[in-house]
């Protein structure tokens, strides 16, 4: 008997109280029974299972009772839409890229925002960090949307891809290969549930034109591309599928020059150009990525402090107020947040900054805390000093090699954190929540509950 069918017999067995599997997709028939009984063995089996056919059957288990019990993966191009025309706003949307213990980090997010009335929060995951966190967009989402049906939430849930990056060296040797991996990607990612999606082509960028839309030009016209390509895969997302996918692009590398007002009128001059040559009616990209200062996981001293960061917030508020206003998109999303200190937060909201990406800090927070067995962690620092010894550059120290490169723990290590003591892992994730409602209190997000209810009724 074939391997995989024999895998799906003992699947539908193991599941045949809780779900009826007569049609294409199983669907779970007993929602409590599921969430109290089932549940965690579902997850074991996305995050665990060899045979791909059972991981594709427990992330269907999940996703149906995800969505039976008044929850939905969404895209949140109407909010960004209606912030765009100046109907809303005040706030700042958080983007949680979680790399391990995804699950138990979610349901702390959900709790957190819930606690004060909270609205929008997107999480996300960057191309990058599917290969090294070993996630791929169904498990994903799947923790995600586990995570959502564990706390009984109701309304929409968004999920995005992140940094969707062009890999500048790869594009110069075989650029239509290059495009079509991405575009395989979006649509595996699109498969999943996710109804966001950020196109990075900033790579593509060349600074020696002196003619700003010849810089952009690369970069432009691949994100037309993708953009076109997502409108032309995708029915739309949300509950009746009548929302468009929400696209970002990106014009300054993260880490690079901050970027300026010109910059972005030379960008959007030829991403439209493109979008009508391609013959585009749809909505176009509904918010910008920008550079003002930052790096992603911040800049690491030789004693593993982090270099503080002069952000441009005055930059910052200016491309955000010429993305909404010329060219009705949100505004302008910020990366590389989550290291800032605290008191820079309160900034973003004030100065009208659509979106912030949230990673390495709360990475930081769980490697970090007394509870993470010492033992586990001093394991995956050989292992980092053994496996990308070669990332170790000349000059750096221990302390900046290890913080620099520990994200690069959680795929290896994936097995090992799903057994992290029961203790160990309600009190990092209460440190987590009590971090979540600090930071989502900063951007503005108490009682903005009644913001989802609006562009999204049907929720809570």
């Amino acid at each position: 008997m074939n391997e995989s069918i024999n895998t799906g017999e003992k699947f539908r067995e193991q599941y045949r109280l809780v779900a009826d599997f007569s049609g294409n997709e199983p669907v779970v028939t007993d929602l409590e029974r599921f969430r109290t009984r089932y549940l965690a063995n579902a997850i074991g089996d996305l995050l665990f299972q060899e045979d791909r056919v059972a991981r594709k059957m427990s992330f269907e288990l999940i996703r149906s009772a995800f969505q039976q019990s008044g929850a939905w993966s969404e895209s949140i191009d109407p909010l960004y839409r209606a912030i765009g025309k100046g109907e809303v706003g005040g706030f700042t949307v958080p983007a949680i890229n979680i790399r391990g213990l995804t699950f138990e980090t979610a349901r702390a997010v959900f709790r957190a925002i819930r606690s004060i009335e909270g609205g929008p929060v997107i999480f996300e995951l960057a191309k990058s960090e599917i290969g090294y966190t070993g996630q791929r967009p169904m498990e994903y989402a799947g923790l995600i949307m586990a995570a959502a049906f564990q706390e009984k939430v109701q309304g929409p849930v968004f999920i995005q891809g992140d940094h969707y990056q062009v890999n500048a060296s790869r594009y110069r040797e075989a650029p239509e290969k290059e495009i079509e991996d991405l575009k395989y990607l979006i649509q595996e990612s699109l498969d999943a549930g996710y109804g966001n999606i950020d196109i990075d082509a900033s790579t593509l960028v060349r600074l020696e034109p002196e003619d700003l839309r010849e810089q952009q030009r690369e970069n432009g016209r691949v994100t037309a591309q993708l953009t076109h390509f997502i409108r032309q895969i995708s029915t739309g997302a949300g509950r009746e599928k009548n929302h468009p996918v929400s696209v970002g692009g990106e014009i300054g590398e993260v880490g690079k020059e901050n970027s300026t007002p010109a910059e972005l009128e030379a960008f959007m001059e030829v991403y439209q150009e493109h979008l009508a040559r391609l013959g585009q009616r749809e909505e176009g990209i509904s918010k910008i990525s920008v550079q003002t200062g930052t790096s992603h996981g911040g800049v690491p001293l030789a004693d593993g402090s982090i270099k503080k960061v002069a952000l441009d917030f005055a930059a910052l508020e200016a491309l955000s107020r010429l993305a909404r206003e010329r060219y009705r998109m949100g505004g302008a999303v910020q990366h590389g947040a989550s290291t800032l200190p605290e008191e820079m937060f309160d900034q973003f909201p004030k100065v009208g900054t659509l979106e912030i990406h949230l990673a390495t800090g709360f990475q930081n927070l769980l490697l970090d805390h007394p509870l993470f067995p010492k033992e586990l962690y001093q394991k995956s620092v050989a292992y980092l000093k053994e496996a990308h010894k070669k990332e170790w550059k000349e000059g750096e120290t221990e302390e900046q090699f290890v913080y620099k490169n520990r994200k690069r723990i959680f795929g290896p290590f994936k097995k090992d954190l799903s057994l992290l003591p029961e203790k160990a892992v309600k009190e990092i994730m209460q440190s987590m929540e009590e971090r979540f409602i600090l930071i989502f209190k900063k951007l503005g997000l108490s009682g903005t509950r009644s913001v989802i209810d609006r562009y999204f009724p049907g929720g809570e």
